[in-house]
């Protein structure tokens, strides 16, 4: 399995492995939030039914859920606030609201207990806005989901009226839906309804969405783009076509499993990957290849890699390649990237070094993370035919790093802390190193605690500072490395214990 890591030989040990008596934090964690008893607006009859439901289908399936219902706006802004931390060290971290709803100039406002418009502009100050939900999963380390069961009707009719034209125009929908995300690489937002439309109550204790939600999250073999599929499926079934569901997002290559405990690494290699896909492919073929015949990018590099896994029966190396192509020629970048690996010298094809460059170049461009670090990784060694060009490496590195990738971060910390990176000391070392754990970088966990005494003072220093401020440490910020000091790097990591 190959890692760009840029590992300086100070920094190059085996993982250190918590001790036996040492836990590590739930790597799947919720918020529900559930809203229906309005004091100022109409109230609803399902949403605390849905939202207690999908809580316990999600703690069932093994999430930490925290629960909150009918809270004030400033209860709910809290509740995200101390989600978001908590979220940093879990894999998937997922939010789901059930209660009111609206979308006013762009922006999706979901509507607390206490909430009072008296004009357009008070939704702002009274609500709290999904670009809030979105940033409490947003430091989740593989999958952030904001699940929204809340396109029901305006709740403020006589502050904004959709049938004024001129009202209209600050709408983004006209008939009472909620507006469009733009979510980032490895989110998914999900709608109860597509945008414009209502969602259905239903006749029963439980809205038609949240029925199909529950019933479809707890397939273990159901990987998560397959699952909103099913239940977009289920609730159209369920409505009469009345009520569709729709996702928005950018998944990752990897696929994900709500309801299994199968994790992967923090970047699968080519042959974990395939692996994966084919686990996919055993149990929802007819699904995947729908989707990947629809043009579906994703599905098609998922059936590409399921085929190149060599324990399978599916193996199939031409068609796998011919599948990344497809998706190549779609202009996805991931393709480009995953296409890149494999002609680099992985599995199933001859090497292509000088096609495999262009790809990764393309991917970088295009902002994806990985192959911003491993563009750096190749000037800094030269390979892939590039003049060695640490100053260029380091450019990619920090880029890399702004994307949120952890290895890169890693990187940049590691040079940084040693004073070779213009414009940065070791107070920028020292918070680079601290999101690395918090990302979950097990190269920053093994080079701090293997290798302690490699890095400066002033760097353990100001790392110190960083897990005192965030409640993880309670020791002196002198610099040194003690028990208390591995405490608190390996609590920030997500791993806990008593254990010196």
């Amino acid at each position: 399995m190959l890692f760009r890591l840029l590992v300086l030989p100070l920094f190059l040990a085996l993982l250190a492995f918590p001790a036996a008596s040492e836990t590590r934090a739930k790597d799947r964690v919720a918020l529900v939030l559930g809203m229906a008893g309005y004091q100022n607006i109409q109230a609803l009859r399902n949403t605390v039914n849905d939202a207690r439901a999908l809580a316990k289908t999600l703690e069932g399936i093994g999430f930490q859920v925290d629960v909150l219902m009918d809270a004030t706006r400033e209860e709910t802004l809290a509740a995200l606030e101390s989600f978001a931390f908590k979220a940093e060290t879990a894999d998937i971290a997922l939010v789901y609201y059930a209660g009111h709803g609206v979308s006013v100039q762009g922006t999706t406002f979901l509507i607390p207990v206490d909430a009072e418009v008296r004009q357009a502009k008070d939704i702002v100050s009274a609500s709290v806005t999904m670009d809030q939900m979105l940033a409490a999963v947003d430091g989740a380390r593989k999958m952030s989901i904001v699940i929204l069961d809340s396109c029901r009707d305006n709740p403020f009719p006589d502050v904004i009226d959709l049938r004024d034209p001129e009202v209209a125009k600050g709408l983004t929908t006209g008939k009472g839906g909620l507006a469009v995300p733009s979510p980032d690489r490895g989110t998914l937002v999900a709608f109860a309804a597509r945008d414009g439309a209502v969602a259905l109550d239903g006749t029963g204790q439980n809205s038609p969405f949240n029925i199909a939600l529950r019933e479809n999250i707890v397939r273990p073999e159901l990987e998560i783009s397959l699952l909103f599929r099913r239940v977009r499926d289920d609730v159209l079934a369920a409505t009469a076509n009345q009520q569709e569901p729709t996702t928005y997002g950018a998944l990752p290559s990897e696929p994900f499993y709500l309801a299994s405990d199968t994790t992967g690494s923090a970047e699968p290699g080519l042959e974990e990957l395939a692996s994966a896909w084919q686990r996919v492919v055993a149990s929802e073929r007819d699904m995947l290849e729908k989707s990947a015949a629809a043009g579906d990018s994703r599905s098609l590099v998922g059936l590409a890699l399921a085929k190149l896994d060599r324990q399978s029966t599916d193996y199939a190396p031409e068609e796998a390649l011919a599948l990344l192509e497809k998706a190549v020629a779609a202009g996805d970048p991931d393709a480009k990237y995953r296409l890149a690996k494999v002609l680099e010298g992985g599995l199933g094809a001859d090497p292509d070094p000088v096609r495999a460059r262009a790809l990764y170049e393309e991917a970088a461009l295009a902002k994806i993370p990985a192959a911003l670090n491993d563009m750096g990784y190749f000037h800094f060694t030269g390979e892939l035919g590039l003049d060695k060009d640490r100053d260029k490496a380091l450019a990619l590195f920090r880029e890399a790093a702004a994307q949120g990738h952890t290895e890169a971060m890693f990187n940049v910390a590691s040079f940084a802390a040693n004073g070779l990176v213009p414009g940065m000391d070791s107070t920028d070392a020292a918070d680079l190193l601290y999101r690395a754990l918090r990302g979950g970088s097990e190269l920053a966990l093994d080079g701090l605690l293997s290798n302690a005494d490699k890095f400066p003072r002033e760097t353990w220093a100001g790392l110190q500072q960083i897990l005192a401020d965030k409640g993880l440490y309670d020791g002196a910020v002198d610099g040194s490395f003690g028990p208390g000091t591995r405490r608190a790097v390996l609590a920030a990591y997500g791993i806990f214990g008593s254990e010196d």
